[in-house]
């Protein structure tokens, strides 16, 4: 049966999985095919080279895990998990059954396939798929190709908060108010806020950690309870010590965390045993065992930190909004973490005491799915229809709040009938419209609504003389009681511009493309100028346009580009104009926005009136070697801005911790995307701070270096220098009182120039004398040279010395010596 609305909606999840679809205007959950709501985001392939997804692929991970442990080496499993936490990354999963490596994008189609052939009934190639609110675009484009892969000829991405709202909202008793989602699913963290009137909702802002989950739960047991009973009962030095072997041991202990993070949500305590035989034995021979007992109170206090983290992410985002707890009248709970008691109690203590558990937290996101999928528009396949069928265009809301609906039905197909009559029934019998006559022009039938229901109607078609006429399409379906605003940006965007004062790039915000807007949405940024010449013909001519999305509520306006999160570049060349664009030109840039985040980007050449039009490619998957060698570099710049904060007495206590979690997660997590993001976070702060503290560091320094100036010229300087030093007094006075940061940097380069010039000749007399003490270790590039301008320097050290003669002594010294030598050398006297 062909529908005209898609009405299937999948939950696509970090750990676990499930879909949905309408019948009858109810959204139905499908089982799986061990009769479960929910199957595992689970991935497996055999040596017969077949490939398995749901449950029986995780239990062969489990096995997996477990003999990798007794084995001690990496790359035995041909099963994998939470490969969604690397979406849109390089990340590369290899099966040694399959002879091949497998994408993210790849192995999650692979949950999706699973999932569509657990539909027996009919074929569907339209489905909306859900993804965490705080998901990057690009992850979202990866998800869109995972769906591609799987078959799916249309795809439209939910934000998962507000497919969670609108199963709750379905239901829900009270249709006014300010909702909460708390959405903690298997390896990310949303928090939605929404208001509520009269049954229509619109979410108006949005938080969250994409690399925050059950998955962390899971790895604080393993680090907290159960390596610490091993460590205690086996021998497992050298194991340890092996990073690669550690991480083995890690990952096959996490199963049995898992096992019993999710009994402890229901019981007091659970006993972790392994069999016999299972994880090998330690390095003195003994086989190792798990024969332990873990209580909830042992249980709460290792998982207590992450979950504390969720309430405190509610915590700034109703900080933000300007809330308070009491003024959330329902807390809605999603995500399989959420059944732990602990969180339960902790968002009662911290956020509100309406905390709502009504919903199945497993299920909510993807009959969310499945009631919005409802309300757009399929794309119908002609060949679906059989043929005498009588077609009709209906139009309707698909969502409302009144107790009535116009419906428009106009005939589509008059090749046989002129006119037909309809009937609209709805489905508990108790309303029908009549006989209306309905021709090509159309009519408006008035639809009686049921309260807080999805209402599902049969649409009759009688030709004249009353008889049944087979009709497509013949069922529509209405949801009354509720009715979602559209979804909001998660991020603000906008593109990075050279800053000549900064000397890097710079965030630049798109007007209209502010975080929480509604989308499709269209950004503008005005007054830019072009770098280069544009010719054209010429592909070489190039101008390149880095797009960004900023998580920052407010304040990256200026900052520094890099430290955010990059989507994609637009490069417009010289084939793409006709006439010729000058250096320096005006330019207007336009951002467009798709209901799925996917972007265009317009450049409008002002002075010649031509516009270029580029869809960006979000499809370019991030290098994880590149991520290790920016984290490896941003550590390093992030200690030493820190080092300079404290050396100009700011606190940076709070931003020191920060860090030094984040150099923790770098030693030890895999997910380098994770350590990058937290780490841009700590960046961000650091810049943050500098920039806030930048004229007190720079006043400083301005007197600092005043100082250091009126001794050299007091004990080396003559009339001249003396009134050049009157002049940057002057000025330095001036610019105290002004707090104009960049005049007070070119007042300091030109304090320290006159510095060095009064200081010259003991600067080279200092260098000529270190050449001759470390004449020996110096790799000279000419030795007799090198000994022959020492000489002569040294002769006139002694001799009334003066910057003519030493500085020209001095330069052909420093390039005479390697490279690295002569970067060390002085470079003020290069000049």
């Amino acid at each position: 049966m062909a529908r005209i609305k898609i009405d299937y909606g999948i939950d696509l999840g970090t750990t676990n999985s499930a879909i949905c679809r309408m019948e009858k205007g109810e959204p139905v959950v499908i089982k799986t095919d061990v009769l479960k709501d929910t199957m595992p985001s689970c991935v497996s392939f055999t040596k017969r080279k077949s490939v398995k997804a749901g449950d029986s692929a995780f239990n062969d991970m489990k096995s997996d895990k477990r003999r990798a442990s007794k084995a001690g080496k990496k790359g035995f499993s041909n099963a994998y998990v939470e490969f969604k936490r690397t979406m849109a990354t390089d990340t590369r999963y290899h099966s040694s059954f399959m002879e091949r490596d497998y994408s993210s994008e790849e192995l999650s189609a692979e949950v999706l396939k699973t999932l569509k052939s657990f539909v027996t009934d009919e074929s569907f190639s339209s489905v909306v798929i859900t993804v965490p609110a705080k998901f990057t675009v690009n992850q979202k484009t990866a998800t869109m190709e995972a769906a591609q892969l799987a078959g799916f000829r249309r795809c439209e991405l939910l934000q998962e908060p507000i497919a969670a709202a609108m199963a709750y909202g379905l239901t829900a008793e009270s249709k006014n108010g300010i909702w909460l989602v708390f959405d903690f699913g298997g390896g990310t963290f949303d928090a939605a806020l929404l208001k509520v009137e009269d049954g229509i909702m619109q979410v108006f802002d949005t938080e969250g950690d994409n690399y925050l989950g059950g998955k962390n739960l899971d790895y604080a047991i393993v680090d907290n309870i159960i390596m610490p009973y091993l460590v205690e009962n086996f021998n497992l030095s050298s194991t340890l010590a092996d990073a690669d072997k550690k991480e083995v041991l890690r990952d096959a202990m996490k199963t049995y965390a898992e096992e019993v993070k999710n009994q402890l949500s229901f019981k007091e305590k659970e006993d972790i045993l392994s069999n016999l035989g299972e994880l090998g034995e330690d390095e003195d021979g003994e086989e190792i065992e798990l024969d332990l007992t873990v209580t909830q109170e042992t249980l709460f206090n290792v998982i207590r930190p992450y979950f504390q983290k969720t309430v405190d992410i509610c915590k700034n985002l109703l900080q933000r909004n300007h809330l308070s707890g009491s003024q959330i009248n329902k807390l809605i709970l999603v995500g399989g973490p959420t059944y732990s008691p602990l969180i339960r109690q902790m968002l009662k203590e911290q956020i509100t005491q309406n905390v709502d558990t009504s919903i199945d937290p497993m299920t909510a996101v993807a009959t969310g799915a499945a009631l919005y999928a409802s309300t757009m528009d399929a794309e119908v396949n002609l060949e679906d229809i059989e043929l005498g069928t009588i077609s009709f265009d209906i139009g309707y809301e698909s969502t409302s709040v009144e107790t009535t609906e116009w419906v428009s039905v106009k005939l589509v197909d008059n090749s046989r009938l002129p006119k037909v009559w309809v009937e609209l029934v709805r489905s508990d019998k108790s309303w029908s419209s009549g006989k209306v006559e309905v021709g090509t022009i159309g009519n408006i039938i008035e639809a009686n609504l049921l309260e807080s229901k999805a209402n599902s109607f049969n649409v009759v078609a009688y030709d004249e003389k009353g008889n049944i006429l087979p009709c497509f399409p013949s069922e529509f379906t209405i949801i009354q009681g509720t009715k979602v605003g559209a979804a909001p940006l998660p991020y603000n965007i906008g593109i990075a511009t050279w800053s000549v004062v900064k000397k890097r790039g710079v965030f630049r915000m798109a007007k209209g493309l502010e975080k929480n807007k509604p989308v499709p949405a269209t950004g503008v940024i005005n007054d830019l100028k072009t770098t280069s010449q544009l010719r054209p013909g010429v592909e070489s001519d190039k101008l390149t346009i880095p797009v960004y999305q900023v998580d920052d509520f407010s304040g990256a306006e200026g900052r520094s580009a890099s430290l955010y999160e990059y989507v994609a570049d637009v490069v417009i060349t010289g084939d793409d104009i006709e006439t010729l664009i000058s250096a320096d030109s005006s330019v207007d840039v336009t951002l467009k926005v798709d209901t799925s985040e996917q972007m265009t980007l317009e450049v409008h050449f002002l002075a010649s009136d031509i516009t270029v039009e580029k869809k960006l490619d979000t499809s370019k998957k991030q290098s994880v070697e590149d991520a290790e060698y920016i984290i490896r570099k941003q550590l390093i710049e992030a200690q030493q801005s820190i080092d300079r904060l404290e050396e100009a007495n700011i606190s940076t206590a709070t931003i020191q911790e920060d860090f030094d979690r984040v150099k923790e997660e770098a030693k030890n997590s895999s997910e380098k995307k994770a350590v990058l993001q937290h780490l841009k976070e700590v960046l961000r702060k650091i810049e943050s701070l500098d920039e806030s503290t930048e004229w007190q560091r720079l006043e400083t320094e301005l007197r600092d270096e005043f100082d250091r100036l009126e001794k050299a010229q007091n004990n080396l300087g003559n009339e001249k220098t003396a009134q050049l030093v009157e002049q940057l007094r002057t000025q330095t006075d001036q610019v105290i009182r002004s707090r104009d940061v960049r005049i007070g940097r070119e007042i300091l380069e030109q304090i320290n120039g006159l510095f060095v010039h009064l200081t010259l000749v003991y600067q080279c007399m200092g260098l000529i004398r270190d050449c001759y003490e470390r004449f020996s270790v110096i790799r000279w590039r000419d030795v007799a040279r090198a000994r022959q301008l020492l000489n002569q320097g040294l002769e006139e050290i002694n001799n009334q010395p003066t910057v003519e003669r030493l500085h020209p002594i001095a330069c052909s010294l420093i390039e005479l010596m390697p490279d690295d030598e002569a970067e060390n050398a002085g470079g003020l006297l290069k000049g």
